[in-house]
Parts: structure tokens; sequence; C-alpha cells
């Protein structure tokens, strides 16, 4: 079928959304008409350095409604609205026990451009397209795998959903998966981007005592005092690990970096109390660390987690019951784009004027 597509032909080049063929759903597969996709910062990653081959239809945070199934399918029936979540192959160790966001084959999957069965599903004047998260949701269309599609509420905006799929299941996953904190403990967010927004949600709901937001933007730091955060701090005017430690009396509990940047991740680890624990979820480069020192010697604990360390059927529903409820409000990090206002939406993505773009597809 002849569907309009988000195209990305090389490094760092514009999006151009024009017609491409999107083929008819294979057994286990699921056809979606994508109602609006999230812009999250792996798709600008993948388009600026090519962790997908070119020429490749990226978004991975789509929504829709499903209006074809393919044989074998036996979770989703047409008609249901969905959120479509990173692929996995359902059958390795980390899959069977839980873990897919460290599924074997996530790389091969998700940023290998090919369908599980190692074809393609998108044309274009008889070359093939990568897809990229077994979903390429910047797109009028999208085929994906069972196990992408995450069936939702049809009560809740279909439009607003997309990016439970990755970046804010990210963030409240890391949390709520992973860190697991303890009722009345301290945690520390490093980065108030949409992912750390998220994270500091999750850290409400879990009843934290002290939910601290580090980041240099005032801007940002407000939004999260206004979504849950006890304490604020600019890291460009004040010392972190003096002012973390001053206000839990020692440390905290918890911290959980989203930045990447090696400097925030050194200042991560010393704020944290003995026995405390770090997780990285950003993209990190080369650094040094004192292993005795900043870890071993407190016995401190540093973990990377991947898309929150959730099972996307059983998480993002849970997600919507908690918005429904009024304490999970993601709605207020959104900005809605126009399907054929993408370039703008990555750009104010990019420059901080928005926190959250989704891209309205239909």
């Amino acid at each position: 079928m002849k569907i309009k597509a988000a195209v990305t032909y090389g490094k760092g080049e514009q999006f151009k959304i024009e017609e491409v063929e999107l083929a008819e759903p294979r057994a286990n597969e699921v056809l979606i008409k994508i109602v609006a996709s999230g812009v999250c910062h792996t798709d600008a990653v993948a388009r600026d350095l090519g962790t997908t081959p070119y020429p490749v239809v990226l978004g991975h945070e789509g929504s829709g409604v499903v209006e074809k199934i393919g044989a074998g399918v036996k979770t989703i029936q047409p008609g249901d609205h969905v959120v479509l979540s990173f692929a996995s192959c359902g059958h390795c160790e980390n899959c069977l026990t839980g873990h897919p966001t460290v599924c074997t084959n996530f790389n091969e999957l998700n940023f290998g451009g090919k369908m599980e069965d190692h074809t393609h599903r998108l044309q274009q004047h008889d070359h093939e397209l990568s897809t990229f998260f077994g979903q390429s949701s910047f797109a009028t269309y999208a085929v994906a795998n069972e196990r992408n599609v995450v069936k939702v509420d049809k009560d809740v905006d279909l439009a607003l959903l997309g990016p439970l799929g990755c970046g804010i299941q990210t963030g409240s996953g890391t949390v709520l998966n992973r860190l697991k904190p303890r009722f009345g403990t301290s945690i520390a967010v490093y980065g108030t981007g949409a992912v750390g927004l998220s994270a500091i949600m999750a850290a409400n709901i879990t009843g934290c005592k002290n939910i601290i937001a580090v980041d240099i933007h005032d801007s940002r730091l407000e939004v999260a005092k206004e979504l849950g955060a006890t304490h604020i701090i600019n890291s460009k005017h004040e010392d972190v690990v003096g002012r973390m430690k001053e206000i839990t009396d020692g440390g905290t509990h918890y911290g959980l970096d989203t930045t990447g940047v090696p400097i925030v991740i050194r200042q991560a680890l010393r704020a944290l109390r003995p026995l405390g624990q770090l997780a990285i979820v950003g993209v990190t480069p080369e650094m040094n660390i004192n292993v005795h020192e900043e870890i071993m010697a407190e016995g401190k604990t540093m973990v990377g987690v991947i898309e929150g360390d959730a099972v996307p059927q059983l998480f993002i529903p849970e997600l919507v019951e908690y918005y429904k409820k009024g304490l999970f409000p993601f709605d207020k990090l959104v900005k809605f784009y126009h399907f054929n206002d993408i370039n703008t939406a990555f750009e104010d993505s990019k420059k901080g004027l928005t926190i959250k773009p989704i891209v309205k597809i239909s």
C-alpha cells in the first residue's frame, strides 16, 4: 500500500515527507494506522550518527489504531488502540525472564533496519528502506511485530500516548522497575528533560521523601518542581554534592543520570550515601572512575538501565492508569506538531524549547 513517510537519506539530513510503499503484515505482525509519534533523542541520534542504515524511516514512539493483523496474532485485534514500543525476540534468556529491554537480539531488531525475518516492509522506487525499532512510526501507517504492540485504554487521547513507548517509559521504569526506592528515601535526578521529569513523577508515586532535580536550566527546574521535585539545584551556580548531602543529611539513597555527561556522573556518584545506587540511562562516552573511592569503598552500585527495564505490555497500561488517576501528569511535558512540521519539532527539542514534541500524523 502507498503511504506517506518522513524519509531520512543521510547523516544529519532533514526529514522529507514522501510517498513510499508499505508491505502487508506477515505472520505475527500488525498493520497500524498511525495517529501520532513522539520525538525522542534516539531518533535524532539515528538521523545524525547513522545508527541504522540509510535511507530509513525513523520514529519509535508511535500510537495508532490497528487496521489488520497477520496470521498467528492473538493479543491484538482490528480497532484496538495501541502504543508501539521496542522490538525484542521473545525467546532469549533475558526475554523469557522478563527483561526484554536487554534482549540478546536488541540491537539487530531495533537498529539493523530489517524485520525479524530479515526482510523489509518499506520500499521506495524499488529500493528498500530501513525500518527503525521494528515500527518506523514517522509515517501514516506502520507494520510491527505483535511483541512491539501494546493495547491501551480507548478512553485516553491516543495522540498523547506514543511517548510511553520509549522516553517516558525509560525514566519512570528506571525508578519503578529497577531502583524501586523505599518509601521515605531520597533520590536525585540529573537532567530534567522528558526522561528525567518522568523519573521525578515516578519517584513521587513511590513516596520518596526527597526528590532532587538537577539541571542547568531554571525553566526546566521549575517544571520539575511542579511535577513533584521537593528540591531543585542549578548546577551552574551551586555545589551539587554539597547541597545533596545537606538536603539528605549525608547523601542520596538513589540517583538517576539522564545526561550522559561524565562530570555529572562523577557528581552523582559522590552525592550518594554509602550503599547508594546510581542508574545510568543516558548515552555516556568513555570516562574514568576511581572504582575503589567512588564505588567499592562505600558499597555503592552503578547500573545501566535500558527502556526502564520494562515489559511494555504490562508497564505501559500501568502508566496510563496512573495518568488517569492524576498521579502521572506527563501531558504537561507535551507540545503537538503537525506532520509537515516534523523538522521544526526536532529543532525545538534540540534547543530545549519543547520538552516532549509529539508529531500528529493523522
